[in-house]
């Protein structure tokens, strides 16, 4: 929760941005710092965590099963210590679509309440006035299904960003460890944390695109949704917008996943710590 917040503005600006150029009027090219810049000016400060109560709401469950999930899987295959790279990976990733599964609605609601800051600065009107809001208002108009939208990019995005971050982190800080360039603390958890970062950003990214924007879609009166669905959106992003259009937000989202990283693995590794447990 510590983390989520106070990377959150990041967040926010990597989402507006992957979301940039979906409609003509925003075709012209834009920067991370023009996005955070006109969030601020249009809503103060506070517009920079518009959407952070859904967002700590699914940490609640995301992360505690990912997580957890992981350590256990990984123990459960071969051994912490036996267990290769590839066996991390795929440990990684499977706890993180398990997780993702439970956690769907939640970040559905995240993405659609972080793009209605920018349907306000559209002089559009917003569809929710909060969390509570959002979930009864989406499934009244699209159906109980309707709160795990775009739950299948979502599904290959948490596989992809686990794999990365679960994985990496766990090689990365043993590494450090048994070739002695660090103990086992904080500079071993940094640096195994600034790894994971770039690992899960580089793996996610675009399917983090696609997810974003398949989940901020809703339902217009007529019954047509601007995606059909996953592979749909990546072939109309690329077509419209190229392919580097499926890195939008690459550097937002490290610059996210770097600081988050850090936060969460040290005060993570730290509560381990204090509670007698041993070291992930």
């Amino acid at each position: 929760m510590v983390a989520e917040t106070s990377t959150f503005p990041i967040d926010l600006t990597k989402t507006r941005l992957q979301l940039h150029g979906e409609s003509l009027s925003s075709a012209r090219s834009t920067t991370a710092f023009r996005v955070a810049a006109e969030i601020v000016r249009r809503d103060g400060p506070l517009g920079l965590y518009k959407g952070l109560s859904p967002a700590i709401l699914r940490h609640l469950f995301y992360t505690p099963i990912r997580i957890v999930g992981y350590e256990h899987l990984r123990n459960a295959v071969d051994g912490h210590d036996s267990v290769s790279l590839s066996g991390k990976a795929l440990v990684g990733g499977i706890s993180g679509v398990i997780a993702q599964v439970v956690a769907s609605p939640a970040d559905l609601v995240k993405v659609r309440m972080q793009a209605d800051g920018r349907m306000v600065s559209q002089g559009l009107q917003s569809r929710y006035s909060g969390t509570f809001d959002a979930l009864n208002k989406i499934i009244r108009t699209e159906g109980f299904r309707g709160l795990w939208k775009g739950v299948f990019p979502n599904v290959q995005r948490a596989f992809l960003v686990n794999m990365g971050e679960l994985a990496c982190y766990d090689h990365a800080k043993h590494f450090v460890i048994q070739n002695q360039i660090c103990g086992d603390n904080i500079y071993s958890h940094t640096l195994a944390s600034i790894m994971s970062g770039l690992s899960a950003t580089a793996l996610s990214c675009p399917a983090d695109v696609v997810k974003t924007r398949m989940m901020n879609q809703a339902v217009s009166q007529e019954g047509k949704s601007m995606y059909n669905n996953s592979y749909d959106c990546l072939v109309k992003t690329v077509r419209v917008e190229g392919l580097r259009a499926l890195w939008k937000g690459f550097f937002p989202t490290w610059a996210r996943l770097g600081p988050w990283q850090f936060v969460f693995w040290v005060s993570y590794e730290k509560f381990r710590e204090l509670a007698g447990l041993s070291s992930f």
